[in-house]
């Protein structure tokens, strides 16, 4: 029984001889919230007045500028104008944006007519600006031959997106 209390005494001093020393750090931690990006629709599309004759194709650029081609005729009255949007955020920040992709239908009833080729004044290098920036959309109308006389809206409505880079 000596020996067992004289081995655990002498392994109790051994672990106690190669005890390593200990450093201690301290650290805070923080996190800055930024802005929200958002977006908000200033101006719908519009491309004013035509008359469709044979038909063709209005192209409405991002600075209302319209242009036909084919046998499309454009016509007095209604407001042309391009999409806009008011971009805010985090001032100092770069944004991209995603227009549409796909190729939607104006209707009136059972007449259609084909929206395609979304364009925007968008740089790749936007940066946010202290308190919000404008972007414009232009797009392509295809206006078939002898289209039926009305007015043609898409009842869904068409996304344009902004995220941060």
């Amino acid at each position: 029984m000596k020996n067992i209390k004289t081995l655990i005494g002498i392994l109790t001093l051994c672990f106690s001889f190669t005890a390593f020393p200990q450093a201690t750090a301290s650290f805070n931690a923080s996190v800055t919230i930024i802005e929200p990006i958002g977006i908000t629709t200033t101006s719908d599309l519009k491309f004013a007045n035509v008359d469709a004759k044979n038909g063709g194709e209005i192209t409405l650029t991002p600075n209302s500028t319209r242009a036909t081609s084919g046998d499309v005729e454009l016509t007095d009255g209604g407001t042309a104008s391009a999409a806009s949007f008011e971009i805010t955020g985090e001032a100092g920040y770069t944004y991209e944006v995603t227009l549409p992709s796909n190729n939607y239908v104006l209707s009136n009833g059972s007449e259609t007519m084909e929206i395609t080729n979304f364009t925007s004044d968008f740089n790749n290098d936007n940066v946010l600006a202290v308190g919000s920036q404008t972007i414009n959309v232009g797009a392509t109308l295809k206006v078939n031959p002898n289209q039926t006389p009305g007015t043609y809206v898409n009842q869904d409505g068409f996304n344009i997106t902004v995220n941060y880079n």
